[in-house]
């Protein structure tokens, strides 16, 4: 069954016009950083033509206002269904999804991709505040202005954490949960929130690095060649070029991050708990240590892929997304 169907309209003469005089060539939206033209994985080029910019309300701190937020939308909403929505890992962008996000729409799912605020190509140059609160506060406003439908909230590494923070805080915007290679059981940026500020400035320079950048590549996938590594390094550090990336990510490090293993055990949500076979970053003992925690969770691994097989193994991801939401897999 299809469901009932939404379909976005098609582009009118002088909406095309629009996305002529605002984008960068080759599509690209006016606002991503020029570094996107130097990106050769096709999944990311076609992928980066669809993000765009949405207006969210924000009250935080001493910030009132919007955040034109940036997310890539679905073309097709379907209103008896759940809809997917999917987020990154620790200091990332929506191009994270770039194999997954096409075959998702392929299986009649609507599908966000969102970028957890502070990170990703929103407008941040009046920066409001990037800590955990303020990144969970965003995502509900985003969700109760434009979703507005219990989710199944998909969370890799970080973005798991981020999933665990939002759902024992909102539980009625959650149907289920997906979290890909939970970092769940991390205690926040610990003693470097205690760093002076020109000292994490330096830090988050660092943090930038291509060199960095490619190593933890290199860490994170079980295996590809070095140019496609260099492609996908580049990929992974594009939103670092925003020009408030560097403000929001110290904002978020003295903030001391998140810590959420005291909310696990609160969720009830029916969870889709996914550990690969071959991570090296986070131990598959801490996805078997969630699904006990958890009240209602299954766990599946998925064979020949590293921390990220969303961008690896992205038919096999999509697969467990599909069955999870159909309930097939519970």
């Amino acid at each position: 069954m299809m469901g009932s169907l939404k379909m976005v309209s098609p582009p009118t003469p002088v909406t095309r016009f629009r996305q002529r005089v605002t984008a960068n060539g080759d599509g690209f939206p006016a606002f991503l950083p020029k570094e996107i033209q130097n990106i050769r994985d096709p999944f990311a080029r076609a992928l980066a033509q669809r993000i765009v910019r949405i207006p969210v309300p924000l009250q935080m701190g001493n910030f009132r206002g919007s955040v034109m937020s940036s997310c890539i939308k679905p073309l097709v909403q379907l209103h008896d269904k759940s809809p997917v929505v999917l987020l990154h890992c620790f200091d990332s962008s929506c191009l994270e999804w770039r194999r997954t996000y096409p075959l998702l729409e392929q299986a009649c799912l609507e599908t966000w991709a969102i970028d957890v605020l502070g990170w990703g190509f929103s407008d941040l140059e009046k920066l409001p505040p990037c800590d955990a609160a303020s990144k969970r506060h965003h995502l509900f406003e985003l969700w109760k202005t434009y979703i507005k439908r219990p989710m199944i909230l998909v969370g890799p590494s970080l973005g798991a954490t981020v999933a665990v923070d939002f759902t024992a805080t909102y539980p009625e915007a959650v149907d289920k949960l997906v979290l890909i290679n939970a970092n769940a059981y991390s205690e926040g940026t610990g003693r470097l929130k205690e760093l002076p500020k020109s000292i994490a400035y330096a830090g988050v320079k660092l943090l930038k690095s291509f060199p960095l950048r490619l190593l933890a590549n290199v860490l994170a996938f079980c295996s590809s060649p070095l140019s496609e590594n260099i492609d996908w390094t580049n990929i992974g550090r594009l939103h670092c070029q925003m020009p408030w990336w560097e403000d929001a990510m110290v904002d978020f490090m003295i903030s001391g991050g998140y810590n959420v293993a005291s909310h696990i055990k609160l969720i009830d949500h029916k969870t889709l708990v996914v550990c690969s076979e071959n991570d090296q970053i986070v131990s598959n003992q801490l996805s078997v240590k969630l699904l006990c925690e958890l009240a209602n969770a299954v766990l599946r691994e998925v064979p020949d892929s590293g921390h990220l097989p969303h961008v690896e193994n992205p038919k096999h991801i999509v697969k467990l997304i599909s069955d999870f939401a159909s309930g097939k897999l519970y």
